[in-house]
């Protein structure tokens, strides 16, 4: 009789047909987990992180504790505010001097198609080569009237510009020994002079201008004849970038750095 009674109510249970909740739960939790995996590593960012690890430990019952992950950051590049704007300086430097250059080929157009004129660019700012044929007469430091007409011309672009302006004076390797130019230094400086004195004439600030002056030091093309004897007489006008390149500091170590090599400027076309 006992018996009987057991087996029957056993018999009589019901079968629970939701049992397959709880592995589709732990299916539902896996997969959540793995989305939030996935979209934490698709982009390196801390507010990410911080998501993936809370959701994990929620997702395996640390109650937002982070478990300990061996995923390694890349090193990614982290802008630099300073870098930006000087980025950013050196490109509205580039146009200006770009529309500086442009209005000088423009103004000097005549001397420039005749081959006496060159007007270049780079990172040292606008170059402009004038052969010393169109400014003076041989041996003579003093400008020719025809030359004084384009140089104002020049010098009414340069006044109303903030850049500083070098005049370079070039010469031939041929000596010169006078009562005024005891040699082709002293004949180079006077000429950069000469040029110096008309900017200022025509307003540009003396504090902007400086002369140099090269000698037959920095040739241009060969003094071994006459052609190239003429290219290297010459005057350059360089109007300077405001933003030069950075200085590189020089070892302090005792370690031997090899002394910057000085490039001269790109020698106007032959006459």
């Amino acid at each position: 009789m006992y018996h009987r009674r057991a087996r029957k109510k056993f018999d009589d249970e019901v079968e629970n047909h939701e049992r397959w909740l709880i592995s589709y739960a732990d299916f539902i939790t896996l997969l959540f987990a793995f989305f939030v995996v996935m979209y934490a590593i698709s982009s390196v960012n801390i507010g990410k992180y911080k998501v993936f690890s809370d959701a994990l430990g929620d997702a395996f019952g640390g109650a937002g504790s982070s478990p300990p992950v061996n995923t390694q950051v890349p090193n990614l590049p982290i802008p630099n505010p300073a870098l930006k704007r000087r980025a950013e300086m050196l490109k509205q430097e580039r146009q200006e001097m770009t529309r500086l250059a442009q209005d000088l080929l423009s103004t000097l157009a005549p001397l420039v198609k005749e081959g006496k004129v060159r007007v270049t660019q780079n990172s040292r700012g606008v170059s402009v080569e004038i052969n010393a044929s169109v400014l003076f007469d041989p041996a003579d430091a003093r400008l020719t009237p025809e030359s004084v007409e384009a140089l104002s011309a020049v010098g009414v672009l340069l006044k109303n510009d903030t850049h500083n302006v070098q005049v370079e004076g070039h010469t031939d390797d041929l000596p010169i020994s006078n009562a005024q130019f005891p040699s082709n230094w002293e004949l180079s400086s006077v000429r950069a002079s000469s040029v110096v004195r008309l900017f200022v004439e025509n307003g540009v600030a003396p504090a902007r201008l400086t002369a140099v002056g090269f000698g037959s030091n920095v040739p241009v093309a060969s003094n071994d004849d006459p052609i190239g004897r003429a290219r290297n007489r010459r005057v350059a006008v360089t109007i300077l970038s405001g933003l030069p390149d950075p200085v590189t500091e020089l070892p302090t170590d005792g370690t031997p750095a090899t002394a910057p090599t000085v490039t001269p400027a790109a020698a106007p076309a032959t006459q």
